[in-house]
């Protein structure tokens, strides 16, 4: 494997706005006077009951105002959600302060507004609307309905549309009109972090020229419950780094902000509050709720931030830590900090944000990304409240409970998460980004040029002409110099040559219905006879054999169905390409339900009898990237890791990621999983929430199953020797934007994922062998897919292939199972051509990708 290599020139990218809500109330600038002074807005609860519990306290919102959008009256709801609250609230903040517009479809353009789907969404979150669920389970039980294994009686209740993690993404996509990239990331308290990172690599990518970018999460039974099964909640408010620390307070709130690149921010006169230097991701692969205790993971995602942003790390001061307040944690976090910044260790700040407003879960990275943001501004580091003696386990600098001045260029965030997940972020100050986009050199950052200089020069003189124009304007000559090719007619997207390499598919796993592996795949598919099951009013298939059946027990006691399923077909895919997994090999998974069965086993038992009935060995698989988590523990995988959670285009949207991050370096080889089961509460909540009973749902049916596609850099499957099975050329992501569960009649959003794929992979509509739709059986969504593919102009010989309405729809791992059939379809005498594939959630969001066969595109040598 190679080592971590200079990342490829890219665009800089900026903060324009900020947005929050948290316990200190509405506002960024509220929050950071507040948390400067060292305030604890940490109390006993309100107006959150959560009877029965010791530690009933934490960072509650009171009072909170409503947002302007109305996402409710078009479902016919008036119940709120206030994670979708929150976030609307913060948002609204940053795109009143972005200094961009967005212009609607048809308007003339002007300087200081973007087109619609030149914006994008990246949105990050633990529990996300799981407040609606259970206020749906508590009516089905005083309705008299029975909570139980086999179902849990939810009825018809609509507010479950309110529960999905990609529904909230959709209700800031169409509450501002923003119709690029649209994002859902789920990986547990570094959810928002990761968010952000996904994010700078849109724009970078040139698939966005702004990203609306934040987290959000409410106050939850579920958080309460479980972090107390676990005796991880502290009765006092906590006091993380301090020797006396014994627990974490949870808090509730949304950070929201504004990327984009930085000429795009000069040619339309907005503000810069701070440039994004670099990001690091990682996975223990340790332990599913305690960090190594050597910090050892997380370490390697803070030396990637500073590698990345072409630091030292005695450039970096502050540290705007995780400091959760439990005793693990925070030694953790400082032993990694030691072992990711050496000598410079002992001269930096560690301060904690959670101290004075808890723990935000998946919104701690936004939120305190906005605090470190403005610190660097006003130069102050803010405190750690309730600090009382210093413990020799932790031993860094908190700002023991008063912020102080500091002079700082450069400051960096914290995020780690349950099952392993790992983030840091830098941020540089806005009076140090120089304003000529020539700048090759950054005084005091080390004396280095760092890539995103060198980008500049690359994009100046046309980032004019891309923001006037749309994103159509064409890249110069100049960008072949650094790798960049020609992007004309591809809206703005850049396609990277040989700075970045290609990426291809070298192993795939399936587990699906009868089928245990790809070719038993392709042998139902091409027999076209699944067997089904009804359920209630839903047809579906479930995988008929063990996916737990090769893992060790001592390892298989702690998973879920859902983590099983992961492991399994990732396993697959490893053996098929021939490869061990290492801290090269990273972990990204697609998931639309998640893992459903975990939190109904978990919660069901505290409706009934109360909070001290929560399983402590049960919740730690209730966070969506738990089985990720477990692909990591069982197999090694400890590189970047996320995951997405983009309903039923989750593993459309695991792929693009994964491709985002080989194409950075950030990886040599990425674990792709689509994974979804078919628990009896997902059974319930697709009954309860949507049109997939009755006549308009005749037929659909769902699929419980896995596939995996094993993802690597070119240049690192060539060195080992592998054989290509695929190439995966090119991807796009859009959005309608027409709100929570609707989709455009016409299909203009799903034509356009199509049409910038192809763009990306420098294919022409004609030249397509088989496009791979997301038509699952339901008139609403396929109907719109169907008119916009007739739109492409295809070649006659040009096949359409409806997996889903064949094999069932796997939802989360929808896109997996076409790519893999798609792959099989030319190791079986197939005609060899690109091939388009669609993934589509149930709200509007579409990401398509291209597949060319090896010989099509063969490795250079």
């Amino acid at each position: 494997m190679h080592e971590n290599r200079r990342l490829a020139p890219h665009r800089r990218i900026v903060i324009t706005s900020l947005g929050a809500i948290t316990a200190h109330g509405a506002g960024a600038e509220e929050l950071w006077q507040r948390v400067r002074g060292g305030e604890v807005a940490i109390r006993p609860l309100r107006e959150f009951a959560v009877a029965g519990l010791p530690a009933a306290i934490g960072g509650e919102i009171l009072g909170a105002p409503r947002p302007k959008y109305d996402y409710l009256a078009p479902l016919g709801l008036t119940d709120p959600e206030p994670a979708i609250d929150y976030a609307l609230i913060a948002a609204e903040e940053a795109m009143a302060g972005a200094g961009l517009g967005v212009l609607e479809e048809g308007a003339a353009p002007r300087p200081d507004a973007l087109p619609a789907h030149r914006w994008g969404v990246a949105f990050g979150s633990c529990n996300s609307g799981i407040h609606s669920a259970e206020k749906a389970v508590r009516r089905a039980v005083d309705a008299g309905r029975t909570v139980g294994a086999d179902e849990l009686g939810l009825g018809d209740d609509r507010h479950l549309l309110l529960v999905s993690p990609q529904f909230c993404a959709e209700a800031l996509s169409s509450a501002f009109g923003l119709k690029g990239p649209v994002l859902s990331v789920n990986t547990a308290c570094a959810s928002s972090a990761h968010a952000l990172a996904h994010a700078v690599e849109q724009i970078r990518a040139g698939r966005a020229d702004a990203m609306l970018v934040g987290g959000s999460d409410a106050l939850s039974e579920m958080a309460y419950y479980g972090f107390n099964s676990v005796e991880s909640l502290s009765s006092r408010p906590a006091r993380p780094y301090s020797r006396d620390r014994d627990g974490l307070s949870l808090g509730a709130g949304a950070g929201m902000m504004v990327l984009t690149s930085a000429e795009v921010a000069a040619a339309a006169g907005a503000p810069i509050i701070a440039e994004v230097l670099g990001y690091g991701m990682s996975a223990d692969g340790y332990h599913a709720t305690a960090p190594h205790p050597q910090g050892a993971g997380a370490a390697r995602a803070i030396r990637a931030a500073i590698d990345s942003a072409g630091l030292t790390p005695a450039d970096v001061p502050y540290i705007n830590g995780h400091g959760t307040g439990t005793p693990k944690n925070d030694s953790a976090e400082s032993n990694a900090v030691r072992a990711a910044l050496g000598d410079a260790a002992q001269d930096v700040v560690l301060s904690s944000t959670k101290s004075m407003i808890g723990h935000l879960l998946g919104a701690a990275g936004a939120v305190e990304a906005i605090v470190t943001i403005l610190g660097l501004r006003d130069q102050t580091v803010p405190p750690t409240a309730g600090f009382a003696e210093t413990d020799p386990a932790c031993g860094l600098d908190p700002a023991p409970n008063t912020g102080r001045a500091l002079p700082m260029r450069v400051a960096a965030s914290n995020n780690f998460a349950f099952a392993g997940a790992n983030a840091c972020v830098v941020y540089g100050r806005a009076a140090d980004l120089r304003s000529e986009p020539g700048a090759t050199d950054r005084i005091g950052l080390g004396g280095r040029a760092d890539a995103g200089t060198i980008a500049d020069k690359t994009y100046g003189e046309a980032g004019a002409d891309i923001h006037a124009g749309g994103g159509q304007g064409e890249i110069d000559a100049k960008a072949d110099s650094v790798g960049v090719s020609d992007a004309a007619g591809t809206g703005g997207q850049a396609r990277v040559g040989d700075v970045a390499d290609e990426v291809v598919v070298t192993g795939i796993g399936a587990l699906m219905g009868g089928a245990g592996d790809t070719e038993q795949l392709w042998a139902a598919w091409q027999s076209g006879a699944v067997p089904a099951e009804s359920h209630n009013g839903l047809r579906l298939a479930r995988v008929s054999s063990d996916p737990g059946a090769t893992i060790p027990a001592k390892q298989r006691r702690r998973m879920d169905r859902l983590g099983q399923l992961a492991v399994a077909t990732s396993e697959q895919a490893l053996t098929a390409a021939g490869l061990t997994a290492d801290e090269r090999v990273g972990v990204v998974l697609g998931t639309g339900v998640g893992p459903m069965s975990s939190i109904s086993r978990f919660f069901e038992p505290t409706v009934t009898g109360g909070p001290l009935h929560g399983n402590p060995a049960i919740f730690p698989n209730t966070v969506f990237n738990a089985a990720a988590g477990q692909v990591a523990m069982v197999l090694g995988a400890k590189g970047p890791t996320s995951t997405l959670t983009s309903g039923h285009a989750a593993g459309a949207a695991a792929l693009g990621t994964a491709f985002d991050l080989l194409r950075a370096g950030r990886a040599d080889a990425v674990l792709c999983t689509g994974a979804d089961e078919l628990s009896p509460y997902a059974l319930d909540a697709y009954r309860g929430a949507g049109p997939f009973t009755g006549r308009h749902g005749r037929d659909f049916r769902l699929a419980e199953g896995s596939v995996t596609l094993l993802l690597e850099r070119a240049d690192a499957a060539r060195e080992r020797g592998a054989t290509p099975l695929a190439v995966l050329a090119g991807y796009a992501t859009t959005c309608d934007a027409l709100g929570i569960a609707r989709w455009d009649p016409r299909g203009h959003g799903v034509e356009r994922a199509m049409r910038e794929a192809l763009a990306a992979a420098g294919v022409e509509p004609t030249e397509l062998t088989a496009v791979w739709t997301a038509a699952a059986g339901l008139p609403a969504v396929d109907g719109p897919e169907r008119r916009a593919v007739d739109r492409l102009g295809l070649s006659t010989n040009c096949a359409r292939h409806e997996p889903k309405r064949v094999l069932g729809d796997p939802v989360g791992a929808g896109a997996q199972l076409a790519a893999a059939l798609a792959v099989t379809a030319w190791a079986h005498g197939g005609v060899q051509g690109p091939v388009l594939v669609n993934g589509s959630s149930l709200g509007g969001t579409h990401t398509s990708f291209v597949l060319r066969p090896p010989a099509a595109a063969p490795l250079a040598s």
